[in-house]
Formats: structure tokens, C-alpha cells, sequence
């Protein structure tokens, strides 16, 4: 694993928490996102060393929605940025970890997301991301 690249947190309305963020912290809104596939809208916040992903639900049956229903706002996972995702996919299966889907799916940005099994994780869930790049872009950001 590369670094945390975010920490993903649940909201219900990103318009209503924004200026905590933005106002307040004088954090920098870095973009929003709406990724139907996942029932999720997202805002990416610059916190410096991390980006702060806000993620609202887009509907009653978002996994969000269901998270918010039983936990209530707050930090709904963490992000590890990897190079080779499907390979470190197979290296934690190989230590008997399971994710919550048997293969990367696209989230925010296009990149390729996958999450380990909460359960297997003391209770937190765990991303692993990556980013798509570019042919010659260099791999900082």
C-alpha cells in the first residue's frame, strides 16, 4: 500500500456539510461526483495530506443510506491508494481475507475500488483504490 489516499465519510446532505468544511476548516472543495453504480453523490475535500470524501446517497437503497440508517453521520472508511489492485486483491485473498466483491469496481474519478470485508477488519472498512492513469503521466499527484 502506497498511503491512505482518503477517508470516506457518510453524510446526508453534502450541500448542508460543505461549509463545515470549506468555511470553517477553509478546506478546499477539490470536486463532486455523482456515481450511479454505487447510489453515491461524493465531494472530495483537500486536507493536506489526505482527501476527505464525503459521500451522500443518492437514494433510499444506497449501501450509504443503509449506513447512515444504522450508524448515523461519520467516517464511513478508509482508502489506501495501491498500483496493481486485482494483484494485491490476490495476495490478501491468499491470507484468507474477503472483500465485499470478487472483483475491482469503478468508483469516483474512475478509479478501481474494492473492500475488504469490515468484519475481517475490526470492524473498519478498508478501500483499496486505484487511480487510473494516464500513458506517461508520472504516478505523483
Amino acid at each position: 500500500m502506497k498511503k491512505v489516499d482518503h477517508i470516506g465519510i457518510a453524510v446526508r446532505s453534502i450541500e448542508a456539510s460543505l461549509p463545515f468544511y470549506t468555511e470553517m476548516l477553509t478546506l478546499t472543495l477539490l470536486k463532486e461526483e455523482v456515481i450511479k453504480e454505487q447510489g453515491v453523490k461524493v465531494a472530495f475535500i483537500d486536507a493536506g495530506n489526505v482527501k476527505l470524501e464525503l459521500l451522500e446517497p443518492l437514494s433510499d437503497e444506497s449501501p450509504i443510506a443503509k449506513f447512515l440508517l444504522k450508524k448515523g453521520e461519520g467516517i464511513h472508511h478508509i482508502a489506501f491508494e495501491e498500483e496493481g489492485i486485482e494483484t494485491r486483491m490476490k495476495q490478501l485473498k491468499d491470507k484468507g481475507l474477503t472483500f465485499l466483491t470478487d472483483k475491482p469496481k469503478k468508483g469516483a474519478g474512475g478509479a478501481d475500488v474494492a473492500f475488504l470485508h469490515p468484519k475481517q477488519a475490526h470492524g473498519v472498512l478498508y478501500e483499496l483504490c486505484e487511480h487510473a492513469r494516464e500513458k506517461g503521466e508520472s504516478h505523483h499527484e
